[in-house]
């Protein structure tokens, strides 16, 4: 089982960007399915965005379409969500998540590995 530690949070004006990090221990990562979901308080925890292991294909929900993009680079162990055009309603605790599905999957209960998440603040 591996660890997740996610960086890069904070507060930003709406319209601004942000980019978070994650940072992967393990030698399975490269083989991972890798998801961003986040937590708003008092909501369940919903999918953002998630990519492949060989980083082929991305896929989002319909929510952030558009405005954030997932990346990795195996090399460096690392998944990042780049975010633009932040809104209000983006605010929330950022999770990174690996699983082991081969293709795409938005079901959290598919994702095993977890990290202590990153809280991302939206002002308006």
């Amino acid at each position: 089982q591996g660890q997740l530690v996610e960086s890069g949070g904070g507060l930003v004006q709406a319209g601004g960007s942000l980019r978070l990090s994650c940072a992967a221990s393990g030698r399975t990562f490269s083989r991972k399915t890798m998801g961003w979901f986040r937590q708003a308080p008092g909501k369940e925890r919903v999918f953002v965005a998630g990519i492949t292991w060989s980083g082929g294909m991305q896929y989002y929900a319909d929510s952030v379409k558009g405005r954030f993009t997932i990346s990795r680079d195996n090399a460096k162990n690392t998944v990042y969500l780049q975010m633009a055009s932040l809104k209000p309603e983006d605010t929330a605790v950022y999770y990174c998540a690996a699983s082991d599905v081969v293709f795409t999957t938005r079901s959290p209960v598919e994702y095993k590995d977890w990290g202590q998440g990153t809280q991302v603040t939206v002002a308006s």
